[in-house]
């Protein structure tokens, strides 16, 4: 029997135009981050007044910030499941075949951290995917429970804060002698290594954050994907996306109110200024941005089934094919733009100039991902992912 990896030739593509989507997506809200860091980055974009950028920070806030990472983790749970009930039909292996495939995954995230950039959710995705053999055994409704209780439970914060001063471990303080001209002074004339213990410095001081936001709303995309998968519904997606129209719509209809609502009014409320009612606000206005993100799904997949325009979406499957390559890539790219190894552009650049160049170079990274897969089977990364996981030397050519 073939241990051998599915082919190219059995993929469904519109999966890999949602992966080329979020890869766009999420390109577009870490170049932000990688241009001026969390510490600073309030008040570096508060000086830019132009209309042009003020009309790119609210794309940005209403149609980005937290949508596409919810999709990335979506889709990885989705990927997960299809992988191991496909191997379970095949009478395969499945716990060896999974622990590789997560423990490298885990390392890539690892080396993404320590020598690209600090914003890494590989390593995340990958401790998640560890426990897939315990999340695919549990019933459609327990499933369907743990994601809803993951994503709407509001008081992270107040449990995290208590363990860590049970632990005595204070995040904050890692970074208590960095402001923002002492990080841009690193970042720009600095030597390699201390960017390299910026990041470590980074990544720290942004646990709380790691788990108390980004881990619970990966976890709660994850159990979906799992759901998903499990389920089978990419085998009947264009029958679903279909079923799902009128509620998905009033979703996205609801959602983006809220939002403009959020933005626009309950900052300025004075009962914001509660921690209470503002840590529940805060909370529905993830909620909200989570579901923008599956409407995007939605909305994608009804073009690709019910519309004529399956053209306007292909460029995205080169991108999707590469995911992995193409996310570590633009890192790379970030850390070659804004530091010292590079054009030590770090705040430098307007927010629509940001935004510009995130587009170009995505655009760049579709044909550099069409070249490349007229000749290779997989992108240089997940060539490597795959080698290691089936623990042996795949052929790459076509």
């Amino acid at each position: 029997m073939s241990t051998l990896p599915t082919k190219p030739n059995t993929r469904i593509e519109v999966l890999d135009i949602y992966r080329g989507f979020a890869v766009l997506g999420i390109f577009v809200v870490n170049i932000v981050i990688m241009h001026a860091t969390f510490i600073n980055q309030d008040a570096y974009l508060a000086q830019f007044t132009a209309p042009a950028d003020l009309i790119t920070q609210k794309v940005l806030q209403l149609f980005f910030y937290t949508k596409f990472f919810p999709i990335f983790s979506l889709l990885f749970g989705l990927g997960i499941a299809m992988q191991v009930l496909k191997r379970k039909n095949e009478h395969k292996p499945i716990k060896g075949f999974l622990s590789r495939r997560m423990f490298f995954l885990f390392l890539f995230g690892v080396l993404h951290i320590v020598f690209i950039w600090s914003g890494d959710v590989l390593h995340l995705y990958a401790l998640l995917g560890f426990f897939t053999f315990i999340f695919i055994k549990l019933s459609n409704k327990i499933i369907i429970t743990l994601a809803l209780i993951s994503l709407c439970f509001p008081f992270y914060d107040f449990f995290l804060e208590s363990f860590f001063n049970t632990i005595h471990f204070e995040p904050y303080v890692y970074l208590s002698d960095y402001n923002g001209a002492k990080i841009n002074d690193i970042i720009i004339t600095g030597t390699y290594l201390e960017g390299l213990h910026l990041r470590f410095l980074e990544y720290v001081t942004n646990l709380p954050m790691l788990l108390g936001f980004l881990t619970p709303v990966a976890l709660s995309m994850f159990l979906l994907g799992l759901f998903l998968g499990k389920n089978k519904i990419v085998n009947k997606l264009e029958l679903f996306i279909f079923k799902i129209k009128t509620p998905i719509l009033v979703v996205a209809l609801i959602t983006n109110l809220y939002r403009v609502l959020f933005l626009e009014v309950l900052t300025g409320l004075n009962s914001y200024k509660t921690e209470l009612i503002r840590t529940l606000f805060i909370k529905l206005m993830v909620i909200c941005d989570v579901a923008m993100g599956l409407f995007y799904l939605w909305l994608i997949g009804w073009i690709w089934y019910y519309t004529p325009w399956q053209k306007v979406l292909n460029p995205l499957k080169y991108v999707g094919r590469m995911a992995l390559t193409n996310y570590i890539l633009q890192s790379f790219l970030g850390l070659i733009l804004f530091s010292s190894i590079g054009f030590k552009l770090y705040e430098t650049l307007k927010p629509v100039e940001t935004l510009i160049i995130a587009l170009i170079l995505f655009c760049i990274q579709v044909i550099l991902s069409k070249i490349w897969l007229k000749h290779f089977k997989y992108g240089p990364l997940e060539w490597i992912w795959r080698c290691l996981t089936y623990k042996r030397l795949i052929p790459i050519s076509n």
